[in-house]
């Protein structure tokens, strides 16, 4: 299976498990704004690790990362 070649100044991550090319500047916070998430109601993984809400906007996304975004829903 041969991979998708990368756009220049581009690089290719996963978000919810599906690919996709992004700037090579973009912050993970960009990314979730992007995809139209309100950041009071997410939870984010980048590569397995949870990250604080705080460290959104200075983290850059680096080729073959995996992103989760997690809604959080409060209710019983």
């Amino acid at each position: 299976m041969s991979e998708e070649p990368v756009a220049a100044g581009k690089v290719s991550i996963f978000v919810n498990g599906r690919a996709r090319q992004v700037g090579g500047a973009m912050k993970l916070g960009e990314l979730a704004a992007g995809c139209g998430l309100d950041a009071r109601r997410l939870l984010v993984e980048l590569n397995g690790e949870t990250l604080p809400r705080e460290e959104w906007a200075g983290r850059g996304l680096r080729h073959g990362d995996r992103v989760e975004f997690i809604r959080v829903v409060a209710g019983g």
